[in-house]
């Protein structure tokens, strides 16, 4: 039996500890020809020597000089990966852990079909086991929103079918190494979010298809301590900036309007809403510093 090589690759910055667990359970994955390849993003500390040391016989790591953000860090790793053969390449969030057998029924869906290009599976609560956090996602071209399925929901068994979707989250994507010849790799523009929409739609207009498939499992830290703290800044302001960019790639002339004025009347609320959640009315200054920064074509790794 043939099994095409995978490469998982991990982007770490400032966060040995989550992606030290990451690796462990990586460590116990039954799939028989899988590399990991963890690319770190300029960390601060002495996170590339820790890694080196505890899991050097388990994953390369790739030392960048700065945080050249998560796309592009996954970029770094994905052209490592395909320049050593690799058939398919995970990204995968350091903060989650892998079922050990979260491979094979990926591998067998894209192996089935070349068209297959893009993959991803449940991803559960770390937190809450039983609550999903990802099932697949669409994607809403009059309002601009991507609604994710099943988020938030208790699993019941209501999501075990394999299903066709506009995107896969770039916190656990399969990737055909078909596709990023074809299409190319994630768009550095975008730095923390909207990479992963973008490159699924860029996917789908070359005809490949984009799958939720349930049987492969992991679990994601979204609701750990502290998380709340570390997405009040930047991240937010990235993913504002990143809608605006995503809009204008993909929606046409009057889409971009609808979606624009959408946004627009949504925009209060949505200060209202992130500031709540997050319990910093500064985040409310990070959303229009990233509407500002679109209008003015700033594509800066910091606003």
């Amino acid at each position: 039996m043939s099994f095409p090589k995978v490469s998982v690759i991990l982007v770490n910055w400032n966060n040995f500890n989550d992606t030290a667990e990451c690796l462990e359970s990586l460590s116990q994955a039954t799939y028989p020809n899988c590399e990991v390849v963890v690319v770190d993003n300029g960390s601060e500390g002495d996170d590339p020597t820790l890694i080196k040391e505890r899991f050097g016989g388990h994953a390369k790591v790739i030392e960048n000089d700065e945080n050249y953000g998560f796309a592009e860090g996954c970029n770094i790793g994905m052209q490592d990966a395909l320049a050593r053969g690799a058939d398919y390449v995970v990204l995968l969030n350091n903060d989650t852990l892998v079922a050990p057998d979260f491979l094979e029924e990926l591998v067998s869906i894209a192996e089935s079909d070349r068209k297959v290009g893009i993959v991803g599976g449940k991803i559960y609560c770390y937190e809450a086991p039983e609550i999903v956090w990802f099932a697949g996602g669409f994607i809403n071209y009059w309002t601009g929103r991507t609604p994710i399925i099943g988020r938030g929901e208790v699993d019941r068994g209501q999501f075990e079918q394999i299903l066709a979707v506009d995107w896969i989250v770039g916190c656990f994507m399969f990737i055909s190494s078909k596709v990023l010849q074809t299409v190319g790799t994630l768009d550095n523009r975008f730095f923390f979010g909207w990479e992963d929409v973008d490159f699924c739609v860029r996917a789908a207009k070359r005809d490949f298809k984009i799958l939720f498939v349930p049987k492969s499992k992991i679990w994601h830290k979204g609701f750990a301590p502290g998380k709340e703290k570390r997405h009040a800044g930047l991240p937010v302001y990235y993913a504002i900036r990143g809608h605006f960019i995503f809009m204008e790639k993909h929606f046409t002339k009057l889409q971009r309007v609808s979606s624009m004025l959408y946004s627009i009347i949504c925009l209060p609320k949505v200060m209202r809403d992130y500031s709540r959640l997050l319990g910093q009315w500064k985040v409310s200054i990070y959303i229009l510093q990233g509407f500002s920064d679109y209008l003015r074509r700033r594509y800066r790794t910091s606003p």
